[in-house]
């Protein structure tokens, strides 16, 4: 049974991460650390993922993530390679990005999005042992990625990589999901969550002020305010996650919105940079000026539909990748079967399988067919 209340936090994250990258806005990151929450769900599915397939649960992980990646290399790779990129083995790094595949001097910002699949494959390497060492000590393994982080950037570790470092930012947003999806969060008393979360979000607060980044207060630019600030947030909006949320559905259109988001989210991550880098220097052109308010949104509204476009040409790529029928618009209602077809009863030649409703208790009688029912739709979520 799908959690609407976190579809609806994926499906936000996705478009403020589209809009920050817009509009620049550094305050954004602040209001909702999207990136931090995208990985503390990612963490709970990959923990509920390992209960149910164990380790092969790292295999189909991948599965579900590269393809995505794959057909976008098809399309920039070469083009790269046209205009000035090397033909190294490196290349080859965008088949399976352990570490930052090369770029020539527009695909690095275009395709700048790419650290997150470099992250996501590690924290899934990492996670079947990291799920067993945070069962047996939850504490000690879920402190040890701020400790590390901590340890890098007050310079006890000048030289640490870049995964490393990643592994401190991020991973503890990751741990957290684990924590999410075992309850450990939902068991938590508020008399002790709600002060964790307060005190984190003081500390983060601390060193985002005092340690303001080339864009002023822009978390990306300042890493352990960044984690700290984070885990403040995702304690609060997914430690207290409501069970079920209903009323994300009530509305057709939204509740449409958030699974559409859902099912294509990698593929909107993905491609939606190469369309904000490709529109910047036209827009400006026809003075759509990124500082005047109508020009960003007349941005925000280029880059989505361009976005869209993208995603129903390619999108269903997530489908074959999740072994989902594919759809060019995922959600739509779906015929489910009569009732009767799974209980082996009869069908009519040319028909459809006729309900029998039961005879009472006791009355000897032989069941009787029962009014045939209006044909029932419902609408298919599932998984990214």
């Amino acid at each position: 049974m799908r959690n609407r209340y976190l579809d609806l936090l994926r499906a936000l994250a996705i478009v403020r991460v589209v809009v920050y990258h817009v509009t620049g806005w550094a305050t954004l990151t602040l209001v909702f650390p999207a990136m931090s929450v995208m990985f503390a769900l990612a963490g709970s599915l990959m923990a509920a993922s390992l209960d149910r397939s164990g380790p092969s649960a790292v295999g189909r992980r991948l599965r579900r993530l590269l393809p995505s990646l794959w057909v976008l290399a098809a399309i920039f790779v070469p083009a790269m390679l046209l205009t000035g990129l090397p033909l190294t083995p490196k290349v080859l790094l965008w088949a399976f990005p352990v570490a930052d595949p090369p770029a020539n001097y527009w695909g690095a910002l275009a395709l700048s999005v790419i650290w997150y699949l470099r992250d996501y494959l590690w924290f899934v390497f990492a996670s079947p042992v990291a799920l067993w060492l945070f069962r047996r000590a939850p504490w000690p393994t879920l402190l040890a990625p701020y400790a590390l982080l901590t340890t890098i950037e007050f310079g006890l570790l000048p030289a640490a990589p870049t995964v490393l470092r990643e592994f401190g930012l991020y991973f503890g947003a990751w741990l957290l999901g684990f924590a999410h999806h075992d309850g450990l969060l939902r068991r938590t008393a508020n008399r002790v969550l709600v002060p964790a979360a307060l005190a984190l979000g003081v500390a983060g607060a601390a060193w985002i002020v005092t340690h303001p980044g080339p864009r002023g207060y822009d978390l990306n630019d300042i890493p352990l305010g960044n984690a700290l600030w984070s885990a403040a947030f995702i304690l609060v909006a997914i430690g207290r996650a409501p069970a079920s949320a209903a009323w994300v559905d009530r509305s057709a259109v939204a509740g449409r919105a958030v699974t559409v988001l859902n099912r294509r989210a990698l593929t909107v991550y993905l491609w939606h940079m190469p369309f904000v880098v490709a529109l910047t220097p036209l827009v400006d052109v026809v003075g759509w000026s990124h500082q005047d308010p109508v020009g960003l949104a007349i941005r925000v509204v280029l880059v989505f539909a361009l976005v869209g476009a993208v995603t129903v040409l390619v999108g269903w790529v997530e489908d074959v990748a999740a072994r989902r029928p594919p759809e060019l618009f995922p959600g739509e209602a779906r015929p489910v079967p009569a009732r009767g077809v799974a209980a082996g009863r009869p069908v009519p030649a040319g028909g459809a399988p006729v309900p029998v409703s039961p005879a009472p208790a006791g009355s000897g009688r032989a069941a009787l067919p029962a009014p045939r029912a209006p044909e029932e739709h419902t609408l298919k979520l599932s998984a990214r």
